[in-house]
C-alpha cells in the first residue's frame, strides 16, 4: 500500500544501535497506523508483566498513512508504551510537525528499546541517525532544552523532549513538541527519562507517495469543502478549546473544588473572552487550516492555549478564578513536562485533604501560588512535591480520603463531571489507559448536542462502543477529534485515496473494533477486568448541588448496568475479559 513508507526506525539505546526494518504491512491491513498499530507492536513485543519504567518497556512514536499529505488534521503523532502511571497500555496522541518530520525522514515509526548509559538526545536526519550528549540539557525545563536544540539545528528541525518530572521519573511525566504540545497521559514522558533519553531531534526531506497524486489531491480537497470542515468549525480557530467552558457550565459538567459541584459561578472571569484579549498570534499543526492553537502574553507569562483541560483544572476545580494563575499553572506545568490534568487533579485532591483535617499537604483550594510552586516541586520530587508525584490513587491508600479520590485505574479524571453525563463515567471506567475523555467523548451527545437524554443508563452501553469504535479508528488515521464530522465513510475514500487499496465503511467499522479489542487483550494480559473499570465513590454517593445536574448521582445499579450493556456489544464476559474465540480473531 501508498501511504506508507514501509520502513520502521528500530533504535537500541543499550547498544547504541538502530536499523531500519520493514514496516509489518499484514499488522498495518488491520490496524492501519498510529494508536491502533503502536498498540499492536506493544502487545506482540512486550513480555507480559514487565515493569514499565526498565529497559524492558519500549516506547514507539508512529504515525499513520495520511500524515504528510494534503488530509486535514492529520499532523498528530501517536506516542505509546506501557504506563507507569497505570500498569496499563497507553497511547497518547501529540500535534505540532514532528509525526511530518518523522514520516518524511522516511519512517512510520520509531521505536525506542533499552536504555543509554547516560543522558543523550536522538538526532535523525532522514537516514542519518546519531547518539547526541545531554548532559547540558539533563535538568533544563522542556521548553529551554528545545530552544537550545532549535538554535544549533534550526526550525526546520522538530524536538520531542522532556522536562524534568520525566527525568525524575514522575509518573504524571508528558512528552513535549512545538513547545506547547503534549503526549500528556500515562506517562509517556517517564519512560522516556528512564531510558536517559532527553529528546528526539528530526528533520525530514523526503515526501510521501499516493497513488495518482493530483486527482487525489483535487478530490481531498473537495471532501474538505463537501463536509464544511473549516466552516462548521469557526470556533475552533477563534477560541480554541476554552469555548467548551460556556457549554459545560451551562450543562452541568463544569467541575469545582475537587468534583464537589459542577458549576462555578466566577466562570466569566477567566472565560474565553476574558483569556483572549491577550491574544498574540495564531498556531496550527502540521496539515491542517484549523489552527487551533492561541498564543497568550497575560502578565508577565506567555503561553499557548491554555486549553479547557487546563483551564478547568487550575480553574474552578481548584477554587480559583485568576485567569493570571491559571495560565501560569499551564505554563509551567509544560516546561516541567507534567501532565496538567493528573497533577491538577492531584493538587486539588491536597487541597480538599487538607481543609477536611485528613492529611495536612499545607495547600488549601485558591492557593495558586503554592499549586504553581507544587507543580515544580512535584517535577523534581522534591518536599511535598515527592508525595504527590504518586498521583491520587496511591496517595488516598496511603492517608485515606479514597470518598474523594477520582480516578480509575490510577489515572486521574479529566475536567468534565460525570453526574451530568452518565455515559461520561462509563467512558472513564473502560477507557484502556485509566479515566480518558478523548477515548469515547459522551459529553457531545448527552449535554452539548442533548440528542440522548444524560442521567440514565438505558443505551449508554451502546453509545459508549460506537464513540469509541469512532474515535480508535480515527486515531489510527492519525486524524485529530476535531474533524468531528468525519464519518466511516469519508475515513474509507480518504483510505482509498492515499494507499490505493479499496476500502469500505464496514472495514473502517472492523478496525476501530479491533484497536479495542487489542487494547483490551493487552491489560487483560496484565491483569485488568470488570474490576478495574470502576467508578469514584463521590460520584456514587454524593449529589451535585447546583446547574442543570443539580440532585444528580450516578447509583451504582445504574453503572453497572451501563458496563455490562457495554461488554455485551464488544462480546465481551460479564466480568470484563475476552472469550477465547474473539482473543483468536485478533
Amino acid at each position: 500500500m501508498l501511504g506508507y513508507q514501509n520502513n520502521v526506525l528500530r533504535v537500541d539505546l543499550s547498544r547504541k544501535e538502530c536499523k531500519a526494518e520493514p514496516l509489518n504491512m499484514n499488522w498495518a491491513e488491520k490496524y492501519i497506523g498510529s494508536k491502533g498499530l503502536a498498540i499492536k507492536y506493544l502487545y506482540e513485543e512486550l513480555k507480559p508483566g514487565i515493569d514499565p519504567l526498565s529497559s524492558e518497556n519500549k516506547l514507539i512514536f508512529m504515525n499513520g498513512p495520511m500524515t504528510g499529505t494534503t488530509v486535514p488534521c492529520s499532523g498528530k503523532l501517536a506516542i505509546a508504551g506501557k504506563s507507569p502511571a497505570t500498569g496499563t497500555i497507553c497511547d497518547c496522541s501529540i500535534g505540532g510537525h514532528s509525526a511530518l518530520n518523522i514520516k518524511y525522514a522516511g519512517y512510520d515509526a520509531i521505536i525506542l528499546e533499552g536504555a543509554l548509559d547516560k543522558p543523550g538526545y536522538l538526532l535523525i536526519e532522514n537516514d542519518k541517525v546519531s547518539f547526541e550528549d545531554a548532559s547540558s540539557l539533563w535538568g533544563k525545563g522542556s521548553h529551554d532544552a528545545e530552544t537550545a536544540l532549535i538554535e544549533q539545528y534550526g526550525h526546520d528541525y522538530s524536538v520531542l523532549s522532556i522536562g524534568p518530572a520525566g527525568e525524575t521519573l514522575c509518573t504524571m511525566a508528558c512528552i513535549n513538541s512545538d513547545y506547547y504540545r503534549q503526549a500528556g497521559r500515562g506517562g509517556m514522558g517517564a519512560v522516556m527519562g528512564s531510558k536517559n533519553l532527553k529528546a528526539i531531534v528530526v528533520r525530514g526531506t523526503g515526501g510521501v507517495k499516493i497513488p495518482n497524486i493530483v486527482e487525489a489531491t483535487k478530490r481531498i480537497a473537495e471532501i474538505e469543502r463537501e463536509n464544511t470542515l473549516l466552516e462548521d468549525n469557526t470556533f475552533v480557530f477563534d477560541f480554541g478549546t476554552t469555548a467548551f467552558l460556556e457549554a459545560c457550565q451551562d450543562g452541568g459538567i463544569l467541575p469545582k473544588n475537587n468534583f464537589s459541584d459542577a458549576t462555578d459561578i466566577d466562570w466569566t472571569k477567566y472565560n474565553g473572552d476574558v483569556l483572549l484579549e491577550h491574544l498574540q498570534g495564531k498556531r496550527g499543526c502540521g496539515s491542517c487550516g484549523l489552527g487551533c492553537g492561541n498564543f497568550l502574553k497575560i502578565g508577565d507569562v506567555v503561553c499557548e492555549g491554555p486549553e479547557y483541560e487546563s483551564i478547568a483544572v487550575a480553574g474552578p476545580n481548584a477554587g480559583n478564578s485568576d485567569p493570571v494563575a491559571i495560565v501560569k499553572a499551564n505554563q509551567v506545568a509544560d516546561n516541567m513536562g507534567l501532565d496538567t490534568i493528573s497533577a491538577g487533579d492531584t493538587i486539588i485532591w491536597a487541597m480538599e485533604m487538607t481543609e477536611r483535617g485528613v492529611h495536612d499537604f499545607g495547600i488549601r483550594f485558591g492557593e495558586m501560588d503554592k499549586y504553581i510552586e507544587y507543580l515544580e516541586l512535584m517535577a523534581r520530587k522534591e518536599g511535598v512535591g515527592a508525595e504527590l508525584c504518586l498521583g491520587v490513587k496511591k496517595l488516598a491508600k496511603k492517608y485515606g480520603g479514597e470518598d474523594y479520590a477520582l480516578e480509575v485505574k490510577g489515572l486521574e479524571y479529566p475536567q468534565y463531571e460525570p453526574r451530568g453525563s452518565w455515559g461520561m463515567s462509563l467512558a472513564y471506567a473502560v477507557s484502556d489507559r485509566g479515566a480518558c475523555h478523548m477515548r469515547a467523548y459522551a459529553p457531545n451527545e448527552e449535554v452539548f448536542a442533548a440528542s440522548i437524554p444524560p442521567y440514565t443508563a438505558e443505551g449508554k452501553g451502546e453509545m459508549v462502543f460506537r464513540l469509541g469504535q469512532s474515535n480508535a479508528v480515527k486515531f489510527s488515521l492519525c486524524i485529530c477529534d476535531f474533524w468531528a464530522t468525519l464519518d466511516y465513510e469519508i475515513m474509507a475514500e480518504l483510505m482509498t485515496l492515499v494507499t490505493g487499496r479499496e476500502w469500505t465503511a464496514d472495514d473502517m467499522a472492523d478496525v476501530g473494533t479491533r484497536v479495542l479489542n487489542i487494547a483490551r487483550a493487552f491489560n487483560q494480559r496484565e491483569g485488568f477486568s470488570a474490576k478495574d473499570d470502576t467508578i469514584p465513590r463521590r460520584i456514587v454517593n454524593e449529589a451535585l448541588s447546583t446547574g442543570a445536574a443539580a440532585g444528580q448521582k450516578i447509583p451504582m445499579e445504574a453503572f453497572e448496568d451501563m458496563k455490562q450493556q457495554y461488554y455485551a456489544v464488544l462480546g465481551w464476559n460479564a466480568d470484563g475479559t475476552l472469550p477465547e474465540s474473539l482473543l483468536a480473531t485478533l
